[in-house]
This record gives structure tokens, sequence and C-alpha cells, in this order.
């Protein structure tokens, strides 16, 4: 009996997710759902886990032609954006208040993503990127980024509540903690601490400190992983990280470090303004 032979899978190109999540469509966890789900076709056919796209192909996402040549090779970029009060972290929002993504310098291709969020009254650092898989990576609970906020609260505040904070207490969608509490200042009633969790829980800091009857009458988030807010960078400005802080930032997930950009394209980035060296 003659054997038939399997024609191997073509190992060239790159996979579906990978290219879609550089382009900031979603994570690759999402982008592998979607193709689960069969909502993603590659040359007129229902696409599957482990397909490759390569030049000339023809791919579909939701019956949409995706021009995914685009962001084939897109350089990351990531922004530590300065939030103030009053604004939202949304495209759109429905009672018309500010959103944060008006602020931010335009992509010709693919879109800005949110790490987190942070909420209308907590200012502070909130980073962006058009990279989903980053994206994702820095906000996964396995990766345990830690998150850093300057607190003012009202009043004063007995050692057994930091005891209590800093060991657990249980919050209505479970137990948390801070990882650490510093005392920063502060003068009468209003005492400002720096606090650190390593989770993203909606209004986490918020409910720890409220869950011991203390007030919190000011939030800034200073610190997301090993990305300070820079120094001097007021409300509505961003500051976009340069090729070595991205790198270390890449590597710190898991993530390869990025190819150089050519001669003469390598911007500088800093303070809301982004424009070319002269060559």
């Amino acid at each position: 009996m003659k054997k038939t032979l399997t024609k191997p899978q073509d190992e060239t190109g790159e996979r579906i997710q990978k290219i879609l999540a550089r382009g900031g469509m979603g994570s690759r966890r999402e982008i592998e759902r979607w193709i689960e789900e069969g909502r993603v076709r590659l040359n007129g056919v229902q696409a599957k886990l482990g397909d490759r796209i390569q030049n000339g192909d023809h791919l579909q996402l939701n019956g949409r032609v995706v021009h995914w040549e685009k962001f084939a090779h897109q350089t990351t970029r990531v922004l530590i954006y300065h939030k103030p009060v009053g604004e939202v972290v949304t495209r759109q929002d429905p009672e018309g208040r500010p959103v944060v993504f008006t602020q931010l310098p335009k992509l010709q291709v693919g879109r800005w993503i949110s790490v987190g969020r942070l909420d209308i009254n907590t200012s502070g650092l909130l980073l962006l990127t058009n990279n989903g898989e980053l994206a994702n990576r820095l906000m996964h609970p396995s990766m345990q980024v830690d998150r850093e906020y300057a607190v003012r609260i009202l009043g004063e505040v007995s050692d057994e509540v930091f005891e209590r904070l800093k060991q657990g207490v249980e919050l209505d969608d479970g137990p948390a903690k801070f990882d650490d509490i510093k005392f920063h200042g502060g003068e009468g009633a209003n005492k400002w601490y720096h606090v650190v969790v390593s989770e993203g829980r909606n209004r986490l800091v918020r409910r720890l400190w409220e869950s011991q009857g203390v007030t919190v009458s000011r939030l800034m988030r200073v610190r997301y992983g090993l990305l300070m807010m820079p120094e001097g960078l007021k409300s509505h400005a961003f500051h976009e990280l340069e090729s070595k802080t991205l790198d270390v930032l890449l590597e710190s997930v898991g993530l390869p470090k990025e190819k150089p950009l050519a001669p003469g394209k390598q911007g500088v980035k800093k303070h809301g303004f982004y424009k070319k060296n002269k060559e």
C-alpha cells in the first residue's frame, strides 16, 4: 500500500496573533480566541491556530479586510502620560468628559492601548503603547508588576491599621493588601504616604484605605513597574521612552529587544513633543 505523505506546515512568515498584537488590535491571547471562534479568515478560508501570514496574503477579521502589512514590522512605542484628575481612560465618553486619547500623538498605523486604567479622580502615570502583547504582559496578574501611588489621607492612622493593610484585608472581590507603606511627610490633618500594590483591580488603593475607615483626599500614581513619573512632566503632557529604556522594559516581561531604527529615523521624544533629528 502506498504511503501518503502529509505536507509539512509552512514555517515562513509570522503567526497571525503575533502580527495583529503588534498592530495594537489586541493581546495574543485575545486574538487566539478570535481565531478559535472563527472570526479570522486567511485567504478566504477560516484561519486556525498556527497559521502564518506571508507577503500577498489576504486577512479578514469579523468580515473586514485587515491591512496587516502596515504593522508587520511596526516599531514598538511607549508613552508615559501624566493624567490629570477629571480625564477618563476611554476612547469615547457618553457623558462628554475629556478623554486621555485626545491628548496623544496620532499614529499612522495601529492605535494606542492603555496599560491598565486610572479612575477619573486619580492622577499620575499612565502607560500607553501601540504593542498589544506588551500591554497584555504588563497588566497580566502572573507578572505581578508593582504599582506605586502617592496618597494623601485625612487624620491619624494607627500602627494596627498599617499592619492589617500589609497583612491583608477582605474586600468585596477577595483579599488584598499593600506590599509596602511608607510615610512621605505632611503636617496637621493631612499626611502623605507611598503605597505599593502588585495588581490592578478597580480602585484597589482607595478601597483598601476605605476598608479601615480612612479617607483618601488625593491619589496619584508615581510608578508602574520599573518606570517612574519623569521629573517635571506636567499634566496633559507625555514622555516617550527612548530605545535603551524600551529594551529594558521589553526584556522585563520576556519580549525581545527592538531592532534599531534606520539612520535618520530615530526620534527625540520628551515632554509631549516628538520630532526627527536633522539628517
